[in-house]
């Protein structure tokens, strides 16, 4: 009987919002439309909600209402990595749209303390953002109905004279297409919700993320990516008062909206702030009561990591607001509240989208002060602070210096070059490969925000990660001064524009006796492959030698020989030319093989294998990690790799491969009959690079020999308060932070690297016990290993001197295991290389140094 009753119910919910799928259902009461104006089934053919639109389609949506009406403009602002458009519509009055220069220039003066402006007739800026994540389509979705309200609804013409709507239709273009195939493909015309359905259970990698697999709300503060970096672009153009921000959730949920969890904001961000997002959040509760949808606030999420879409704000005058919707991932979901329909998220999302509109209106003066406040009252901190400018830089290495200096100018944040040497607190800086960021300028929040460190907090449970300190990261020296060091004759600002890495170029002539190609470059892995992929002869120094003229090469320099090419010696150099240039590293002649130190003819100038590379993928493979390496190996080292569906693991499929990359994941579906390929491919002499599950994988299959530490002390007393327990398991995750830990310069590994002290990123709770055998063990963590964000006390014990790296022999072969993420999320340049040194010359580790 309950069972029945309970179908009787599950069928009602279904009836009552699904069957309504006309525009009535969504639109608001009381507003009349402009005929002209096309509706979304006019130019799509199907209703809002029947179909989830493809991103093609929605383009051409938006295109339509912009020809259609005089208060839009439509523009593309940049392209996918699959080249697909990512695309804007401004909404304001017809007359805003006839000075829209004067008002962005208007908006730049909120950041001018200085500055004089009439805030009563200064228009509001609201951005709305949609389904940054490609599965959260619900945003997407409703930005149909969002870009037809507010370019047809005769009733709001008056509110846009002091509007200026901002509308991003889809985030991330790419994962929106994915996921609209995959659930279109599987829909049913007649739906039963069943959440076993193939609709609802999305092939890996899923739509989440981009082209390569990264969640790109993760990279506001980073932007490592094109969608990133010109969304970027758009809020540092237009200073938007509200940046609206919309996903999606479990379905068994309902609807939040911000702000979350008091104590989980950054303490850079003003409590202001926090004020209006509350007072905003009231529109949404009232609109929200008026359909009778569920929500919450103030018990979920945060706004801590400056990396997402509604924190990125926050730091800047602006207030960003968090929409999760519970989805329905399909057309149609069984959920603990009934069934839950796609138009009925798309429903939620787009009155959330009307109250925030009601709420800049209303509050048009009262966001414009704050944000002018904001930054009137970060000149008083600037003066107070003891900390006046940063500076950071790279001795043997301009490639990372440029790539932190270019990541923060996309913030219109000032940075600037040396025009001399100069030593501070006896650490030299270059003025080839050296910048000064000061403090004093409008973003000074956002600037301490890059560079801090910090490892107390308010609260112990973090939505994402709790560290991104940048110079870490790159694993750059870097200080704060007390004093900005800054005048006209020793410094040059620097803009997006003029900044450029300088090309490479080979010093000597053509005819020299070998050539050497250090290994402390940044991009001397792109051109080591492009030295292999011309079938010269690359052989790598395991010692230190001395050119006839004096220079000093470090371990890992390369020796490049012309091999079996035929080419004559100009020819040899006009390539080395090319590759030197396209990779921006030097290349040097040596005149002679009588070196000091190793002779260029020594056993010890070992000869390489160019790598041919199969990354695993599908099935339990955490796609994340897997697209970091993807990206990391495709973009920033143009190597071609092969994307490896698990499965296809057996027989002589591996014998094409002498790297193997397992990112983090599960890989039981291996068994044992793919634990022991594995194992008969690395004993025949294969380099196999494994992160977290992967290491438990070929552990408890016997392939490699590591054992694990225990994570987290267990709780002590008989009895605790049932309250406190989803707060106290939460505290003990390692959600994200910055660990010191020493390298061995002289292992392959290690090669390239000039300081042994250097910072890793971990994000998971998994430690590894250090090998036995103490040349097996390249990176270990220190004594005191945190060097920025949160631990919990109990993983310290897992962390103190343990392995960040460990060596484990096989046969011929070798497992390189990582403790830690090593390419985290593209940013990470500082722990690069070591995993690149693992792919070059993993094959050169003496087995005598293996566990």
């Amino acid at each position: 009987m309950k069972k029945s009753l309970l179908s009787l119910l599950l069928s009602f919910f279904a009836l009552a919002s699904y069957a309504q799928v006309d525009l009535s259902y969504y639109l608001p009461t009381g507003y009349t439309y402009d005929q002209s104006i096309p509706t979304p089934k006019e130019v799509l053919g199907y209703e809002v909600g029947e179909w989830h639109v493809s991103h093609d389609q929605l383009v051409m949506y938006m295109k339509a209402v912009a020809a259609a009406s005089d208060r839009v403009t439509f523009e593309e602002t940049g392209r996918t990595y699959e080249k697909r458009p990512q695309v804007l519509l401004t909404i304001t009055s017809p007359s805003n749209l006839a000075k829209i220069d004067q008002i962005k220039a208007d908006r730049k003066k909120l950041r001018d303390a200085g500055a004089s402006l009439d805030i009563s007739k200064m228009p509001i800026v609201m951005f709305m953002g949609y389904s940054v994540h490609g599965n959260e389509p619900s945003g997407a979705n409703a930005s149909l109905l969002a870009a037809y309200h507010f370019a047809a609804a005769k009733e709001i013409a008056g509110d846009l004279e002091n509007m200026v709507l901002l509308l991003d239709p889809a985030i991330n273009p790419d994962g929106l297409n994915r996921f609209a195939s995959w659930v279109n493909t599987h829909k049913s015309y007649n739906m039963n919700g069943d959440p076993n359905n193939a609709e609802f259970n999305e092939s890996w990698p899923r739509g989440r993320t981009n082209h390569y697999w990264f969640d790109l709300n993760r990279d506001w503060l980073p932007v490592q990516h094109p969608e990133s970096r010109n969304r970027v672009r758009v809020f540092q153009e237009w200073l938007p008062n509200i940046h609206l921000d919309f996903h999606e959730m479990g379905t068994n949920s309902t609807f939040f909206f911000q702000p979350g969890v008091p104590a989980r904001m950054h303490p850079l961000t003003p409590a202001k702030n926090f004020e209006l997002t509350k007072k905003i959040g009231t529109y949404h509760a009232k609109a929200l009561d008026q359909i009778g949808s569920l929500y919450f606030n103030q018990e979920s999420y945060d706004d801590y990591y400056y990396g997402k879409g509604s924190t990125y704000p926050d730091v800047q005058g602006s207030i960003g607001i968090l929409f999760e919707q519970a989805s329905s991932r399909g057309h149609l979901q069984e959920s603990v509240n009934g069934m839950l329909s796609f138009p009925f998220t798309i429903r939620n999302q787009f009155t959330a989208n009307l109250s925030s509109f009601q709420a800049a209106k209303e509050m048009r003066q009262e966001l414009n002060q704050f944000m002018k406040d904001f930054y009137k009252d970060i000149q008083k901190e600037v003066d107070s602070d003891t900390n006046k400018a940063y500076i950071f830089g790279s001795r043997d290495d301009d490639a990372r210096s440029y790539h932190l200096a270019d990541l923060i100018l996309q913030h219109d944040i000032k940075v600037f070059s040396l025009n001399d040497d100069i030593t501070v607190n006896g650490k030299e800086f270059q003025k080839e490969n050296s910048y000064i960021v000061p403090a004093d300028q409008p973003q000074y929040r956002l600037i301490k925000a890059m560079f801090e460190t910090r490892n107390t907090f308010k609260d112990s449970l973090f939505y994402d990660i709790s560290a991104w300190t940048y110079p870490m990261a790159f694993n750059l020296d870097y200080m704060a001064l007390n004093s900005q060091i800054l005048n006209l004759a020793s410094v040059n600002e620097i803009t997006k524009s003029s900044i450029a890495l300088a090309p490479g170029k080979v010093i000597g002539d053509a005819g020299a006796y070998q050539y050497a190609m250090e290994w402390t470059d940044y991009y001397a892995p792109k051109a080591a492959y492009k030295l292999m992929d011309a079938d010269f002869q690359v052989r790598v120094a395991t010692g230190e030698f001395t050119s006839a003229d004096g220079k000093k090469f470090g371990r890992g320099t390369l020796l490049i020989g012309k091999g079996a090419t035929g080419l004559d010696d100009q020819a040899f150099y006009n390539k080395l030319s090319e590759i030197a240039k396209e990779s921006t590293v030097d290349i040097y002649g040596l005149t002679t093989g009588y070196t000091g130190g190793l002779n260029i003819g020594s056993p010890n100038m070992m000869p390489l294998d160019k790598p041919e590379i199969a990354l695993l993928v599908e099935g339990g493979v955490d796609s994340y990690e897997a697209g970091e390496i993807w990206h990391l190996l495709d973009q920033r080292y143009e190597m071609p790799i092969t994307l490896l569906p698990m499965d296809r693991i057996g027989g002589s499929t591996l014998d094409r491969y002498n790297v193997i990359l397992m990112p983090d994941g599960s890989y039981s579906s291996l068994g044992k009959s793919g634990a022991a390929t594995l194992k008969s491919w690395i004993s025949g002499g294969g380099t196999l690079l494994a992160k977290g599950g992967a290491i438990q994988f070929l552990s408890q299959n016997e392939v490699g020999n590591f054992k694990f530490r225990e994570s987290g002390a267990p709780e002590a007393g008989l009895q605790k308060s049932y309250a406190d327990y989803d707060n106290a398991r939460g505290a003990k995750v390692t959600g994200g932070a910055i660990f010191n830990a020493t390298l061995d310069l002289t292992h392959p590994i290690g090669y390239g690297y000039v300081n042994s002290d250097i910072h890793t990123f971990r994000n998971d709770n998994l430690f590894m016990e250090p090998s036995e055998n103490p040349y097996a063990n390249p990176l270990v963590y220190t004594d005191k290993p945190l060097a920025s964000g949160y631990l919990h006390p109990s993983n310290l014990p897992g962390i103190q001197n343990g392995s960040v790296i460990q060596i484990s022999g096989v046969g011929r072969g070798r497992i390189v295991a990582f403790a830690d993420n090593m390419n985290f999320r593209a940013f990470w340049f500082g722990t690069n290389k070591l995993y690149m040194n693992a792919i070059f010359f993993g094959q050169v580790i003496n087995g005598g140094t293996t566990r």
